[in-house]
């Protein structure tokens, strides 16, 4: 299973405030271990939401709102990907992770929804179109 790991933001990554060498170099020998075990599939930080858009929809409207959004504590600095066996493995990877703050942090974990949980909606057709999707067919040469 695939889990999305979500690190909340705070007063002072929402202000632009980068980690020093050693909280980097400790998150770096995290993921290292992440990626030796397979487990890590990407992992992001995340620029402050004042450099970011969001587009809200009704029915056919669309809205764009320009950053900053409030209250830090609702919002995502950064993120990992990891596939792993169970939450419960997930979570004990994230229990291993280094403070990813000075001081309070909050990591929220969430399973990603894989095809077979869309169930009959996603019918053969629509099944094997995501499959060349992810497949990388369609994408422009680089």
């Amino acid at each position: 299973m695939k889990v999305m790991v979500l690190l909340k933001a705070t007063r002072e990554t929402e202000a632009g405030k980068m980690p020093g060498e050693a909280l980097i170099g400790a998150m770096m020998r995290y993921n290292e271990d992440l990626a030796k075990a397979g487990v890590l599939v990407a992992a992001e930080g995340l620029h402050p939401s004042a450099r970011g858009a969001r587009i809200r929809f009704s029915g056919e409207d669309r809205t764009v709102v320009e950053g900053p959004f409030g209250d830090p504590s609702s919002l995502v600095a950064g993120f990992w990907i990891f596939e792993v066996g169970s939450l419960q493995e997930a979570v004990d990877w994230v229990r291993r992770c280094p403070n990813p703050m000075e001081g309070e942090a909050e990591v929220e974990l969430r399973p990603i929804l894989g095809a077979d949980d869309f169930g009959e909606a996603l019918t053969a057709e629509l099944r094997e179109r995501e499959e060349r999707l992810r497949a990388g067919e369609g994408r422009p040469a680089t």
